[in-house]
This record gives C-alpha cells, sequence and structure tokens, in this order.
C-alpha cells in the first residue's frame, strides 16, 4: 500500500531516508541565496506498471543545469535515473510526481559558495493537473502579467533553478489575486514568453506556434514533446517571436 504524502521515503545522495529526516540547516546557502537546481517529472500508471516520463531527458537537464550553475554534481546520469526508480519502487505508488533537487548546503554566509556541499534529493509527490482537472476540458482563464522575464543576459534562463522562480512566483500571484489561473509573461522584449511554471503554444489556422529560446523560455521537455507529436500527426509548428 502507498504511504501519504507525509510518510513517503526520500532519496538523499543514494540513500533512502524518512521524510522528516530530509531536512537541511537554516544556514543553508539554498536559504539565502537561492542556490538549487531542480525537475518536476511525472510517473504515470500504465497497464504494465508505473512509468516515469521521458525519465533520462530530465535527468540530463538536471546535470546540465548542475554544470550551468557550476555546481559539483558527483551523481553520474545512471545512478540518477536509479534513484527515481528505487524513489517510486520504494514507496509503492503507481503515479505521483517526481522532484529531484541538487542544493547548496553548508553552514556559512557569503555569497560566494566556497565549500558550501552540494546535496541531492528525490522527492515524491502525490500531484494532480498542474491547473486543475477541470482545467484540461474547460480550459482556464489567463492573464498578461506586469512582470517580465528577465533580459537574456541577467541570468540562464536555460537552467531550472531554484531562483529564477521567484519571477514566476510574482507573476503567479498577481494573476490569483485578480482571479486569473495562470499569468502570460513577456520577454525582455515585449514579445510572449511563457507562463509562470509552463511553455506556451497557440493554434491558428492549423498551425502550432510556440516562441524561441531565445525568449527568455526554459527548454521544455514536454514543448519537446508537443513538437514531435505534431510533427508526427503532419501539424506544422512555428517556432518564432510572437507579439503580445
Amino acid at each position: 500500500m502507498a504511504r501519504t504524502a507525509q510518510q513517503h521515503r526520500i532519496w538523499r545522495d543514494g540513500q533512502l531516508v524518512n521524510w522528516e529526516d530530509a531536512t537541511v540547516h537554516v544556514m543553508s546557502h539554498v536559504i539565502h541565496y537561492g542556490s538549487s537546481v531542480f525537475e518536476g517529472i511525472r510517473c504515470y500508471s500504465t497497464p504494465a506498471g508505473p512509468a516515469i516520463f521521458r525519465l533520462g531527458e530530465h535527468m540530463r537537464r538536471f546535470a546540465d543545469s548542475c554544470r550551468i550553475y557550476r555546481m559539483p554534481l558527483t551523481h553520474s546520469h545512471a545512478t540518477l535515473v536509479q534513484g527515481c526508480i528505487d524513489t517510486v519502487a520504494e514507496n509503492g505508488l503507481e503515479q505521483c510526481y517526481l522532484r529531484p533537487v541538487a542544493l547548496r548546503t553548508g553552514q556559512q554566509m557569503g555569497v560566494f559558495p566556497a565549500d558550501a556541499p552540494l546535496e541531492v534529493f528525490i522527492v515524491p509527490w502525490k500531484w494532480g493537473a498542474y491547473l486543475g482537472q477541470a482545467g484540461l476540458t474547460e480550459g482556464v482563464d489567463v492573464c498578461v502579467s506586469s512582470w517580465r522575464r528577465a533580459a537574456p543576459d541577467t541570468f540562464p534562463a536555460m537552467a531550472k533553478a531554484g531562483g529564477n522562480y521567484l519571477n514566476s512566483q510574482l507573476s503567479l500571484m498577481e494573476a490569483r489575486i485578480d482571479n486569473y489561473a495562470e499569468g502570460i509573461m513577456l520577454d525582455y522584449f515585449g514579445f510572449v514568453s511563457e507562463g509562470s511554471g509552463e511553455n506556451l503554444f497557440l493554434v491558428r489556422d492549423g498551425k502550432l506556434f510556440t516562441s524561441t529560446i531565445g525568449s527568455g523560455i526554459l527548454h521544455g521537455i514536454t514543448r519537446d514533446s508537443v513538437m514531435t507529436l505534431a510533427r508526427d500527426m503532419g501539424i506544422d509548428t512555428v517556432e518564432g517571436t510572437i507579439p503580445r
């Protein structure tokens, strides 16, 4: 029987630990300076058992994010992939959301991470549809956020880093206060970028349109999956700048 979320065991640097033991010190570098990278991976229930969606690609991006932010990841790609599989199996989960996260910890002050250790966790979580189940059939109301994505030379948007999402939090909170489900963010130049936590597609004249990675978007794995499926179905996908 699957445990409740509060009882799930968490992968921590190669060991599965109890939920209450997966902690870091308040002086951890990540708490003061946002130095973390992460992934969001879905595990689906199938007739053959639980299946983790594009696990290899997710863990490659995870390692790339660590490299971009100069985080010395010591776990191999194969170890991280197996860690996700072991986490699902250990907790008896048929479907779940997995959150691998690498974060700088330690007990010292200062922006420069110096000798701050890097710890890696894989957290299982029961999470439904991102914008609610009804949103899949009825759609959702969105607005254009007053907050924009940062300029391309501000920080690396290609990395899925925790600190990058401070900008997303402001956009989503603004949208929810105004009774919208999500905010559409523009890039530094005023073109459509992405949502607070998802890539965007537009449908017009039987074609899909989506922003380029030059618009400050995350190079999404789900985005790539949509484009691949569209190509297989003979649907044209156009990557380009999208005016507001």
